[in-house]
């Protein structure tokens, strides 16, 4: 016989309905339609469904929120920026605001930089809040399971470099591919090497690997565009600039120099200092959205 004719002939059978009590709800209809096997309360069952539906919806998080964790963990991001997500960027002005805008867009439609492998740069002085936006980028999308490697130039050629030891346990290639399979690559301080030729070799091993493989790098640095294509070389420059690249350009004032100005005017001027404290909450009123 059939599961379909066992189906059918189970639909066809007659129940048999009782009157129960529930300790917690009262009077229910029961219904049997299998010898000796009474449906519980509904009420309780229906409880029990939304417990077990609450614990799953628990276990779900916390076994997010330790991949995530791990994520972040192998991101090597800095300490200090792992809780510069995009939401605690000061965006008081309308540069800023352009800045902040267009990294939530790179964040929030990564699926779409994914096809192309479209790559961003981020170029202006220090302390201008761009590794701020980088990493709040990098948060973003870890949280939604990718994976970011966050490292500097400088770093990134070390690491290369020490695979030519003979007593090293890493191959040269192992070190490209851990800066090649992340999701993103984050790449800082681009300017501050020599810019010797060995050093641009390793950069374009790293960066060409992820062209091929349609793989986004976002890069950040102090020189503005024309110093960052000679710190990186032609070839590493002309494919950041594929599939539309964007160009950030964080060209206002730094906000831990804002910062350190105004605390020495309020050194000079205590009794200003004492006026605007008094007039808030007792915290500076400069908000630091800095790298």
């Amino acid at each position: 016989m059939t599961n379909g004719n066992n189906q059918e002939i189970f639909r066809n059978m007659e129940f048999k309905t009782k009157v129960a009590y529930c300790e917690i709800h009262g009077e229910y209809d029961s219904r049997c339609r299998l010898i000796n096997y009474w449906t519980p309360c509904p009420q309780c069952q229906a409880v029990a469904t939304e417990k077990r539906n609450e614990e799953q919806r628990i276990s779900d998080e916390r076994q997010k929120q330790e991949r995530v964790r791990k994520l972040i963990c192998n991101s090597e991001l800095p300490t200090r920026f792992t809780d510069r997500t995009l939401d605690s960027f000061v965006a008081d002005t309308p540069q800023k605001k352009r800045a902040l805008s267009l990294a939530s867009e790179y964040a929030e439609q990564f699926d779409d930089v994914l096809q192309t492998g479209r790559c961003a740069l981020f170029i202006g002085r220090p302390g201008t809040g761009k590794t701020h936006l980088a990493a709040g980028i990098g948060l973003h999308l870890m949280n939604n399971g990718y994976s970011v490697r966050y490292t500097t130039v400088n770093r990134l050629i070390r690491r290369i470099r020490s695979t030519w030891s003979r007593a090293s346990e890493e191959t040269e290639q192992q070190a490209i591919a851990a800066f090649s399979r992340p999701a993103l690559l984050i790449l800082d301080e681009v300017g501050v090497q020599y810019g010797s030729e060995a050093e641009k070799i390793s950069l374009f091993d790293v960066i060409n690997e992820r062209y091929e493989n349609r793989m986004p790098t976002l890069l950040i640095s102090n020189l503005d565009r024309n110093g960052v294509a000679e710190a990186l070389g032609e070839r590493v420059f002309d494919r950041l600039r594929e599939d539309a690249g964007r160009v950030v350009a964080f060209d206002w004032e730094s906000a831990r120099h804002t910062t350190v100005m105004k605390a020495a005017l309020d050194e000079t001027n205590p009794k200003t200092s004492t006026t605007q404290q008094n007039a808030g909450s007792g915290v500076p009123c400069t908000a630091i959205a800095g790298d």
